[in-house]
């Protein structure tokens, strides 16, 4: 990869951390870091283009500050007893699909399957796209617009590792299609048949 390429890639991942963090930021001083890191982020985009920064200055409102939908991710590791890995979420106590934002230079399988090895240690393989879900439609409770991109997985059967997100999860365990938990998180429970529909062969994805 050229200098220029990967000056441009860097940039991009700055705009990035600094846009997410500045949405979630609720002090004052974590603010203004996030806002120096889009000064970088700026610096480096005309770097990489042979730009003014003065010329980029439009797309600080727009671009830098990611007025899209947030992409996220969650993976529906289902194994061959029928069995679906989830997670006890740390921050509600609710159960749920491993999974959560994406990041910039990576695919949303990819992205997925590095939530899933964070968050539970389990290794796993994408299977197919279950399909593409909008938090305003599916139950998703939260303070932001996002699309739920939603892969069948597989384990891959290799050792399991430590979780290095543990701070995340409460618990973990596998769990059969008519077992559930009752307290599932009311996103998850609209999306989880959809994953077990495909799981059991009907391929076609799911979009709202």
């Amino acid at each position: 990869m050229i200098v220029v390429e990967q000056i441009a890639r860097w940039a991009d991942k700055l705009r990035d951390i600094s846009a997410m963090g500045s949405h979630f930021a609720e002090n004052p001083y974590d603010k203004e870091n996030y806002a120096v890191i889009q000064e970088i982020a700026l610096g480096m985009m005309a770097l990489a283009g042979g730009d003014e920064i003065a010329d980029l200055e439009p797309i600080r409102d727009t671009v830098l500050s990611r007025p899209t939908p947030f992409s996220v991710g969650d993976g529906a590791v289902i194994d061959d007893n029928g069995r679906l890995l989830l997670i006890q979420r740390a921050d509600n106590g609710l159960w749920a699909m491993p999974g959560g934002a994406l990041e910039v230079n990576e695919t949303p399988a990819e992205g997925v399957l590095r939530e899933v090895l964070e968050e539970t240690g389990v290794a796993a393989e994408a299977v197919t796209l279950v399909g593409v879900h909008d938090s305003r439609l599916n139950g998703t409770t939260s303070r932001f617009h996002l699309y739920h991109f939603l892969f069948l997985c597989r384990p891959t059967g290799t050792t399991a590792v430590a979780p290095t997100h543990p701070q995340e999860t409460l618990d973990m365990g596998w769990f059969a299609q008519d077992e559930l938990p009752v307290d599932l998180d009311p996103g998850h429970a609209t999306r989880i048949p959809e994953a077990f529909r495909v799981w059991q062969g009907d391929w076609r994805p799911y979009f709202d």
